[in-house]
């Protein structure tokens, strides 16, 4: 495996409304090997609301990778999805689709969205926290992620 070196952390923005599961997202990243950074969102709309151009993300703050949950309130994840990657300005960030269902629908409108990735949360603890280091080693490590100049 070729394998790319970080200088500067993974930054990942984590829109899921289940405290739960955003807090095993965010400990099993913390405890990554290599450096990450986490941003939370609880639902679509505040996602949105830090990726605009009024929003506390906005140019070289702007996450390397968002994990979304497609169940929420207020804005649910398949309306996120097709925000983002309809932005001209954010629609380079990989997203990847982090939620409990594995619905054949969701799995397409997910892809039709232009979602980089579904994956369905396991319901075994560990597992859980193998599936989410998986993602942050394949990003962090392996893949050039696109970054916006300084």
């Amino acid at each position: 495996m070729v394998s790319t070196t970080r200088t500067d952390p993974l930054r990942i923005l984590v829109v899921d409304d289940d405290d739960a599961d955003a807090f095993m997202i965010e400990e099993v990243l913390a405890q990554a090997s290599l450096p990450v950074t986490v941003q939370r969102a609880r639902d679509g709309r505040e996602a949105l609301d830090l990726l605009g151009p009024d929003g506390g993300l906005s140019g070289a703050e702007r996450p390397d990778l968002i994990l979304l949950d497609l169940n929420m309130p207020r804005m649910d994840g398949r309306q996120t999805l097709a925000e983002v990657k309809n932005d001209p300005a954010l629609r380079a960030i990989p997203v990847i689709v982090l939620t409990t269902s594995g619905a054949p629908p969701d799995v397409l409108a997910s892809y039709r969205h232009h979602a980089n990735a579904y994956v369905t949360k396991p319901i075994d603890l560990e597992e859980f926290e193998s599936v989410v280091s998986r993602i942050s080693r394949f990003f962090g490590e392996t893949v050039r992620l696109p970054r916006p100049p300084a």
